[in-house]
């Protein structure tokens, strides 16, 4: 019995003196510190990145709807305006100025009214690849 005490007894001094003497706790609490203020580091970048895409997020939204908000007024003008208040008396009231002979036309076929449809779709939004948007995010003048 005394055996063990005497090994736990010599155990104890040489982890007293061989490892958590002054120089030894001090470069432990300088690695903790440095992995604590990178991790932090990382999670402040990180925070920063994704408020960065929220806040260009919300400026396209706003943007699109501006230029809605625009479209509609426009519209409004549109319909305000004598040219449409003559479309609309021809239209339905079949209304026409002296001297005018109405030219009925047959509907479109289905050819003519998918033509601009395709060049629409090969307008779509660039795509940026990784890198390009670290260095947007990195280099905003980039």
């Amino acid at each position: 019995m005394s055996g063990i005490k005497t090994k736990i007894r010599r155990l104890i001094y040489k982890l007293r003196h061989d490892y958590l003497n002054l120089e030894n706790v001090f470069l432990i609490a300088a690695i903790v510190l440095c992995l604590t203020l990178t991790y932090q580091s990382i999670m402040a970048m990180t925070r920063n990145w994704e408020l960065s895409e929220k806040l260009g997020t919300e400026k396209r939204q706003l943007e699109l709807l501006s230029i809605q908000v625009e479209k509609e007024q426009l519209e409004n003008d549109y319909y305000k305006s004598d040219e449409y208040q003559e479309l609309l008396a021809r239209k339905f009231l079949d209304k026409q100025l002296a001297g005018e002979k109405m030219v009925v036309l047959p509907d479109n076929t289905e050819k003519a009214k998918n033509k601009h449809i395709a060049k629409n779709e090969e307008a779509s939004e660039r795509t940026y690849s990784n890198f390009e948007k670290w260095m947007m995010y990195l280099f905003p003048n980039y």
